[in-house]
């Protein structure tokens, strides 16, 4: 089980690189290879995924989800992928180092900030944030704690399920634990479709109060 858990592989001027973050080289090399290929072959896969992407980030944000399509599109495809690459031998998924949840987490934070301020201006939108002014410090508050909620919510689910799986495969004969690893799959986009859903909402919040 100690293999379990991010380990250094090398170093790069001192920082250790973790197989995590290798694992995320090769994530996105996959899915840019994958996107090129089926593109090229079958693009109305990719047309079918764009309009799904579309009709739910649209529903969650409640307006037309064009200008915010190429982030949480890219976010939700990340998220999917990352959970799911762990059933590649000798590659671990990136989500199950905290810190991979903590970036995504810190980049939706900052996200709302900014198609807000895009919205509305610098002041007019903490304008609208702080009305009333006593109010903007139990704003901000929230938007750290749902930060935070975002973090652990995505980590704890991928980090318990394989955790779960790898205790299984120690344990049972080979086809149950496969199920499990189906289950795994399943969980990760789940967690990838719920992460989108929750950033959608917090961004379509942000657009509100600088209405």
């Amino acid at each position: 089980m100690e293999g379990f858990f991010p380990q250094n592989v090398f170093p790069i001027l001192g920082i250790g690189v973790r197989d995590t973050v290798i694992s995320t080289w090769i994530m996105m090399a996959i899915v840019v290879g994958a996107v090129a290929v089926v593109g090229r072959r079958w693009p109305e896969a990719l047309e079918m995924l764009i309009d799904f992407l579309n009709d739910t980030i649209s529903s969650a944000m409640g307006r037309p989800a064009g200008p915010y399509l190429p982030f949480l599109g890219t976010l939700t495809i990340f998220i999917a992928v990352a959970n799911v690459i762990g059933i590649i031998p000798l590659v671990v998924s990136p989500t199950r180092d905290i810190n991979t949840p903590i970036a995504l987490s810190l980049i939706v934070f900052f996200s709302v900030y900014y198609f807000g301020i895009r919205a509305k201006g610098l002041w007019g939108y903490f304008k609208d944030l702080a009305s009333p002014a006593f109010m903007l410090p139990m704003e901000l508050i929230s938007h750290v704690s749902r930060t935070l909620s975002l973090t652990l919510r995505l980590f704890g689910n991928i980090i318990s399920t394989e955790l779960i799986v790898a205790v299984v495969f120690m344990l049972i004969p080979l086809g149950v634990p496969l199920l499990l690893v189906a289950f795994s799959m399943l969980t990760g986009i789940l967690q990838a479709y719920i992460y989108t859903v929750l950033a959608a909402v917090y961004i379509g919040a942000g657009l509100e109060a600088s209405e």
